[in-house]
């Protein structure tokens, strides 16, 4: 039996070291399609499928096996985000003044759907990285709501170029910051009352990918000035 639980355990190792290299390759095949001008407008169009893709693997590698209790819960972060997003982008009166471009694909409402897939990766990513940190439950929420606004912290600074989205007068407003530290603070209270469990051996390096891929377009583009 042991040998058996351990020839699984390597099989999982060896199949997670092989999604992160490939997940490596994409993204740094998305850094240089991005940064070459002859490329740059194809790769716009691909950013959705770069969210889906690291969505995708988070659903293969989460841990155990999805209850109905947890789809409903991702469903309804997914459904709220994107309905504050709707009302942000209709009012300006949550993140401030801003409009999506098409950077992020099809739109419902000015909204593109994507961005509700976005803030339920991002929460449940970032609830899995706190998880396991020797603090209260509290404290792990707002470690993991502190973690999404550097998130968007990095990803404001590119987001226009992405064709994402982008602010009026091209200032992001401290209030954008302010809300996403609420709404994330919000989620994450969702996660943790509707007392769910899971686990995810890819979540950290997802999340962390995204940081560094973002980080490094920047540093590209500004070379480029």
């Amino acid at each position: 039996m042991k040998k058996t639980n351990t020839g699984i355990a390597n099989t999982l190792r060896s199949e997670e070291k092989k999604v992160k290299i490939f997940l490596i390759i994409f993204f740094m095949v998305g850094i240089t399609g991005f940064a070459l001008p002859v490329t740059s407008n194809f790769f716009t169009h691909l950013t959705p499928v770069a969210l889906l893709l690291s969505f995708g693997v988070l659903i293969i590698f989460h841990r155990p096996v999805f209850t109905v209790k947890t789809a409903l819960i991702f469903l309804l972060i997914f459904a709220l985000s994107f309905l504050i997003e709707a009302a942000g982008v209709r009012s300006g009166l949550v993140f401030g003044s801003y409009v999506y471009g098409r950077g992020l694909g099809l739109k419902l409402i000015d909204t593109p759907l994507m961005i509700g897939i976005n803030w339920l990766l991002l929460v449940y990513c970032t609830n899995i990285i706190v998880s396991s940190s020797p603090v209260s439950s509290n404290l792990k929420v707002l470690s993991a709501s502190a973690l999404m606004v550097i998130y968007d912290l990095v990803l404001e600074q590119i987001a226009p170029k992405l064709e994402m989205w982008e602010f009026e007068g091209g200032i992001v407003p401290v209030r954008n910051y302010v809300f996403w530290l609420l709404i994330a603070v919000f989620f994450q209270l969702i996660l943790k009352l509707s007392g769910i469990k899971f686990q995810n051996r890819l979540a950290d390096f997802v999340f962390f990918l995204q940081i560094a891929f973002f980080l490094a377009l920047l540093i590209i583009f500004k070379l480029l000035k």
